[in-house]
This record gives C-alpha cells, sequence and structure tokens, in this order.
C-alpha cells in the first residue's frame, strides 16, 4: 500500500496542510453558496485543476458529539444522505484508519456514483477536534463506480467562546471526482454537497 510505510508521519503532515488551509486569509476565497445557516467559499486548489471548498457553519452540539457523526464508523451511513456505504478497510493506532465508502449518484446523475478510499485522521485541534482524510491510491477496484479522489480534506470543529454546547464546524473539501463532468456541474454539486452535509448531521444530532 503506497505511501503508508509511515502512518505517524503521513497522519501529521496530512494534519498540517488542513492547519494551513486554516489559515488561509479571508481575502483569497469567494462566495459560493450562503444560506441561513451555513456559508460555503472556494478559491483555486493548488492539488488540482478544481477547487478548494471551505464551509463554515455553528452546530447545536459537543464537538466529541460532532466528531463522532463525521469520524469513519457506523454512525455516518445512519445521517450523510450522499453516502451510500462505508467500509473500514485497516485500523491503524492513534486514531488512523483506511476506509471505502460509496456516494450516491447527484445532479440527475449528471455525476454517477462514486467510489473513494482515504486515509482518515482524528486529532486534538485547539479546545476541539480535527478529523482529516486523503485518498489513496487503491489497487482494487469495483467496476460499478467511477474512482473519485480527496485531496487533502478535513473538519475543524471547536466549541464556541460564550456557549460550549454549541460547535463552530469547518470543513475543507477538494474532491476530484474525475470521469466526464462539466466543471460547472461539480461546482454546483459541491456547493450543494456542503450545505446539504449541514442540514443533515443537524437533523441526525
Amino acid at each position: 500500500m503506497e505511501g503508508l510505510s509511515d502512518v505517524a508521519s503521513f497522519a501529521t503532515k496530512l494534519k498540517n496542510t488542513l492547519i494551513q488551509y486554516h489559515s488561509i486569509e479571508e481575502d483569497k476565497w469567494r462566495v459560493a453558496k450562503k444560506t441561513k445557516d451555513v456559508t460555503v467559499w472556494r478559491k483555486p486548489s493548488e492539488e488540482f485543476n478544481g477547487y478548494l471548498y471551505k464551509a463554515q457553519g455553528v452546530i447545536d452540539d459537543f464537538v466529541n458529539s460532532i466528531i463522532d457523526h463525521i469520524r469513519p464508523g457506523p454512525c455516518r451511513l445512519d445521517w450523510d444522505s450522499l453516502m451510500t456505504s462505508l467500509d473500514i478497510l485497516e485500523n491503524f493506532e492513534e486514531n488512523c484508519c483506511v476506509m471505502r465508502y460509496t456516494t450516491a449518484g447527484q445532479l440527475w446523475n449528471i455525476i454517477s456514483p462514486r467510489e473513494f478510499v482515504d486515509f482518515s485522521y482524528t486529532v486534538g485541534y485547539k479546545e476541539g477536534l480535527l478529523s482529516c482524510g486523503i485518498s489513496l491510491d487503491w489497487e482494487e477496484k469495483r467496476p460499478e463506480f467511477v474512482r473519485g479522489y480527496n485531496h487533502p480534506c478535513g473538519w475543524f470543529c471547536v466549541p464556541l467562546k460564550d456557549n460550549p454546547n454549541q460547535s463552530l464546524l469547518t470543513g475543507y473539501i477538494q474532491t476530484d471526482l474525475r470521469g466526464m463532468i462539466p466543471q460547472s456541474a461539480v461546482d454546483t454539486a459541491m456547493a450543494s454537497t456542503l450545505t446539504n452535509f449541514y442540514g443533515d448531521l443537524r437533523k441526525a444530532l
């Protein structure tokens, strides 16, 4: 399995990349979609020929509960309407694992179902948690899915200073869906997927 001979340094590098995204100045971002509860921004990705998306919203729950819903595990399938299957392929120490998951078709199936194999890592960040991931080049492929690729992505969750029962959830996502899809369809789908993610998560909690 490529790139995972040293899990600890792989995980640390991933975490540091996400912290770097988290410190990008506000004027570098352009609003892609805004709802009452969630804002999604985007900027050109430095990893591939697409966008890095940032999503942010307040969730009425504790950090640990929110991250337990987001990190790989049975809980995620119960509420995430985009995800259709999730298997943990390998568990490592220190909250690291390799997971394979599939997503439903989107935009009237202009975007057909996708499969991803990701390395996932959950770690403390300031007073909260960071759950981050990156796709691996996993050999075994299933013909009924297009294999997508997640460049470094993750969710920061920290308690609000004035109300620890609420948490600020900030996500960074840069997904290469691959296959022949118009970029405009990808952009529409990504912004909607992120706002729906918050809606689904709020309902579940």
